[in-house]
């Protein structure tokens, strides 16, 4: 019982019956003004909705009236963006007209059931003939009328009820996106979804190379009790603090939409930085760099940065103390990046860690790949990027 009253109780249903008896309200002016030209009422709401700017008001009155806050079911993709094709205009018209013909009907209805309960009413008690206003007339008088007539009025809740659904979901096909706007909409959750997994991948290479840096540091300092060493370790821990805070200031700005220009992101001119990091750190890096670094299209050189971060990162992470040979190289429209290692036994090899992956995905989206294993004793990341 209370599943079948609770749509009763919600006021999303009391709206849905206003929003259906405002779609009568001028056409029924204009019928008391030229009875005999309703038809023409008819045609002009068709004509009216092949306003683009139509499309606008129905939608935001039928989401106001029709689904409220819940903003759920068939009537949460209503749109409110005006026309923009022939199709959206003519699915606007055919809803003004829907609307137009199901608002009468409900209309007379909430006006002729309660009517015609008094009059079954009238005809139980024998108080005189049909209302001259009811559509239903009653012939005799006879005692069970009175049994019947609460049927009517028990069945307007039924109509206003089932009314309320229809009509949302009609507006939900006729006021509903459009194909092209549904796959605009999917193309901006899609890059939503990538921008976000672009922060996740800047947090984890910056803010981890950062964290590895400093367990790397604090561990070798306090093993070496050397305060000179110490003092080197601590200056390596605060630089390298300090440029992983402006790259999660950076990161935190674009979650703030606070549109921060690219171009302030590190590249690979600032590879420097890294390699003294991880010679800080203790690994002994053996760098070369050859080709025109400087030249390198932006997007290409900051990714690469960030591939170079990380591989500096697992060697720290993962090896440790090792001798480490790190090649980039700019030649024939490619960047290629490789970093190799010793391979402790300790160190797993299936390559499977979420900052493996990241490189992966970073070398896939700009075109190029990159390979990342054990390769004749040493652990290898190697990546090709191309430059166009």
């Amino acid at each position: 019982m209370n599943r079948l009253l609770s749509p009763l109780t919600r006021a999303v249903t009391y709206t849905r019956w206003l929003h259906l008896f405002m779609a009568v309200v001028w056409p029924a002016m204009w019928g008391l003004l030229f009875p005999e030209e309703w038809w023409v009422c008819v045609i002009l709401l068709g004509l009216a909705g092949l306003v683009p700017g139509m499309r606008t008001v129905e939608g935001l009155q039928a989401r106001l009236l029709l689904v409220g806050r819940r903003q759920e079911g068939e009537g949460a993709e209503i749109v409110t963006a005006p026309a923009a094709t022939w199709g959206d205009r003519g699915r606007t018209a055919l809803w003004l007209e829907a609307r137009l013909l199901l608002g009468g009907l409900v209309a007379l209805l909430t006006v002729q059931l309660p009517i015609t309960t008094e009059t079954l009413v009238r005809a139980g008690l024998g108080a005189g003939g049909p209302d001259e206003g009811a559509l239903v007339r009653v012939q005799g008088g006879h005692w069970w009328y009175l049994a019947l007539a609460p049927l009517p009025v028990l069945l307007l809740p039924v109509v206003v009820v089932a009314a309320g659904v229809l009509i949302t979901r009609l507006a939900g096909r006729l006021l509903g996106p459009s194909p092209a706007e549904r796959l605009a909409a999917l193309e901006e959750r899609t890059e939503r979804l990538l921008e976000h997994n672009r922060i996740a991948r800047e947090l984890h290479d910056s803010i981890g190379h950062a964290l590895t840096v400093a367990v790397v540091q604090a561990g070798a300092a306090r093993t070496a009790k050397d305060p000179e060493f110490t003092e080197r370790a601590l200056a390596a821990i605060e630089d390298t603090g300090r440029a992983a805070l402006e790259d999660l200031d950076r990161v935190l700005g674009v979650l703030r939409e606070a549109r921060q220009p690219v171009s302030s992101r590190p590249t690979l001119a600032d590879a420097d930085l890294l390699l003294e990091s991880a010679r800080a750190s203790g690994a002994e890096v053996d760098a070369e760099v050859s080709g025109p670094v400087e030249d390198v299209p932006g997007p290409v050189s900051r990714e690469g940065y960030r591939i170079l971060q990380e591989a500096l990162t697992n060697v720290l992470r993962h090896a440790g103390a090792v001798p480490v040979r790190v090649r980039v190289r700019v030649a024939d429209g490619t960047l290629g990046l490789e970093v190799r290692n010793a391979l402790p036994g300790a160190v797993a090899t299936s390559g499977r860690g979420s900052g493996l992956r990241g490189i992966r995905e970073r070398a896939t989206l700009l075109g190029g790949h990159a390979d990342t294993g054990p390769q004749d004793g040493d652990w290898r990341i190697r990546a090709e990027l191309p430059l166009r």
